[in-house]
């Protein structure tokens, strides 16, 4: 199989988004907040940074025209950094025409949050122990194609979110032919960047 180049994406320009530098934050809808915030402090090791709410607005429609929800809608979010450089915002909201069925993998606006272990095997035990997730079928380990020696396993927690938890082997088949950068773990979980001044 050949592997071809992706066009090159590192010349941004202005055109396409003004003055953006990077994404600040990923956002997801949990149908309890202090659940959710406990899953990620407690089984992946987040920092929770802050939290804010019940926040609306009864006498009027900001929320509507604001954040494209129900007026009478409220919220509540907590801030979580996971890893290194990933903020993760979570919504706990109370609507009267909320949807509360989570999304499955193939529906639109489905998601799901991959982590890059060293030990995938490890990190599937330490999972497989707790009684609010199911490890799906796997790990299962990627043939061929740019993606070739990354080992998988899809988790579902049970209040609806979708994890990934990836090992990727010293070199994958993209780098020889694009940015390097793709899949690049930091040096540990807990690292922080430098500030630059």
């Amino acid at each position: 199989m050949v592997i071809s180049a992706p066009p090159d994406r590192r010349n941004v320009t202005e055109e396409h988004l003004p003055t953006a530098r990077n994404v600040h934050h990923v956002g997801l809808t949990v149908p309890d907040l202090d659940v959710a915030v406990a899953f990620f402090v407690d089984a992946l090791g987040c920092e929770e940074l802050y939290r804010k709410g019940p926040f609306g607005d009864p006498d009027g429609d900001s929320m509507a025209r604001r954040l494209d929800v129900h007026p009478d809608a409220t919220a509540s979010l907590a801030m979580l950094r996971c890893g290194p450089t990933t903020n993760l915002e979570l919504f706990e909201w109370n609507a009267p025409d909320r949807d509360e069925t989570p999304t499955n993998n193939a529906d639109v606006g489905g998601m799901h949050l991959a982590l890059q272990v060293e030990d995938i095997d490890a990190a599937v035990s330490a999972l497989s122990d707790r009684s609010d997730v199911t490890v799906l079928d796997g790990p299962h380990t990627n043939e061929d194609g740019p993606t070739a020696g990354l080992t998988y396993v899809y988790c579902r927690v049970e209040w609806g979110l979708y994890l990934e938890l990836l090992e990727a082997p010293a070199s994958m088949p993209y780098a020889e032919a694009a940015d390097d950068r793709l899949y690049g773990p930091a040096p540990a979980w807990t690292h922080r960047p430098e500030q630059s001044e």
